[in-house]
């Protein structure tokens, strides 16, 4: 069994269901700290949050990951327990296993790897953990981005392990994301019997038309680098359950994947334009979970196709691709941000699972890439 292998069965075993850690942090300190790390417990209410840095020189590069998964779903529908990690078939089966317990135990052997063989090299290396990326992720990232800040402590180039690729391991480089902006509307009508709907207001049939502009509106084109921006409904709720109640209001919730076409506050502006159409009353909640952003070509992702390319043999795509990340945290530091992590098929699913092989050549494209990054003395 290899290193890579023996550390991410040892963290799948910890079911660290988000926002718990279940020690999962503690296990990549005990293999650091050794190395000359130092260690800074930056926890905010029920979040952990770890920061081992080894060097204080520039640049400084950064390994981001996150030990809480999502959880599990029914049991009796995995062909083995998500928490005890199981071989069958070249794979490894358990939660957490791409997403992305895999790409930390990856990153971290590569570490362990490069630093005894280079003893001196250029600048620092970093990793920072969080157990809030799954959740909300309000006291996670973002809060450890706010102290390093704070002491003007600045990330050059931050690589998260996040499940990127898609049909061989390294085939995809997320260097973007979309931004991610929720709304929750709720829509006031009258209750009242349905026999009398003259003295009722039905919350569902008046919001119907702004509904269905909202859906079929074009947000924009997107760009070279983005796709157009979708909003699409993810829940909707009205009614008493009882089938002769006209209900007193709709409540829904939607999503807008944008683009860097747009912002925030032009998409705010133009949902309410839409709404205020139609006359009705209506509460509008946002909230922003992130705001795109992309890393141009530089020198984190040249070294890191380059570092693909030597380990793997073929050329690896740039995307921005899939949801959000906790690279929406860094990048507005002004860091260079990239994904590079196992395959994506599996994330989320019953029977999660990563290639055995797929594994030990992502932390040889780590260590590859530390090496060009910073092994040169």
């Amino acid at each position: 069994m290899s290193n890579t292998l023996e550390l991410l069965n040892d963290l799948i075993r910890r079911p660290s269901v988000t926002p718990k850690d279940e020690g999962c942090q503690d296990v990549l300190t005990d293999r650091l700290k050794p190395l000359g790390f130092s260690e800074e417990r930056l926890d905010f209410v029920d979040t952990q949050n770890l920061w081992l840095r080894k060097g204080t020189a520039k640049p400084l590069f950064v390994f981001l990951g996150h030990t809480d998964v999502v959880p599990t779903g029914p049991l009796d529908a995995w062909v083995s327990p998500p928490f005890e990690p199981t071989i069958r078939d070249g794979k490894l089966y358990g939660r957490g296993a791409a997403d992305m317990k895999g790409g930390i135990a990856a990153f971290v052997t590569a570490v362990e790897r490069f630093v005894v063989n280079h003893p001196n090299h250029q600048g620092s290396i970093a990793v920072m953990m969080t157990s809030d990326e799954e959740g909300i992720a309000t006291n996670g990232v973002v809060k450890v981005v706010e102290v390093l800040e704070a002491r003007h402590e600045k990330i050059d180039w931050c690589l998260v392990g996040e499940p990127s690729s898609d049909k061989r391991i390294g085939d995809v480089i997320r260097v973007g994301r979309r931004g991610s902006l929720c709304a929750k509307l709720t829509i006031q009508g009258i209750q009242g019997h349905v026999a009398y709907p003259e003295l009722a207001e039905n919350p569902i049939h008046t919001f119907a038309p702004a509904l269905k502009e909202l859906t079929e509106e074009i947000w924009d084109q997107g760009n070279h680098n983005f796709p157009p921006t979708s909003l699409q409904v993810s829940n909707i709720h009205s009614g008493t359950g009882a089938e002769n109640i006209i209900p007193g209001n709709v409540e829904v919730q939607f999503n807008l994947r944008f683009s860097t076409e747009l912002d925030e506050h032009i998409i705010k502006q133009r949902t309410h334009a839409i709404l205020d159409k139609y006359g009705f009353k209506y509460d509008l909640q946002w909230r922003l979970s992130g705001n795109p952003f992309l890393t141009k070509r530089g020198k984190l992702v040249d070294d890191a196709h380059a570092a693909i390319k030597t380990v793997t043999g073929y050329e690896t795509k740039d995307d921005t691709g899939g949801g959000t990340s906790d690279g929406r945290f860094i990048a507005p530091t002004g860091a260079q941000v990239i994904e590079l992590g196992p395959l994506n098929e599996s994330i989320h699913k019953i029977n999660e699972h990563i290639d055995l092989n797929d594994l030990e050549v992502l932390s040889a494209i780590y260590e590859q890439l530390l090496i060009n990054l910073l092994g040169k003395s």
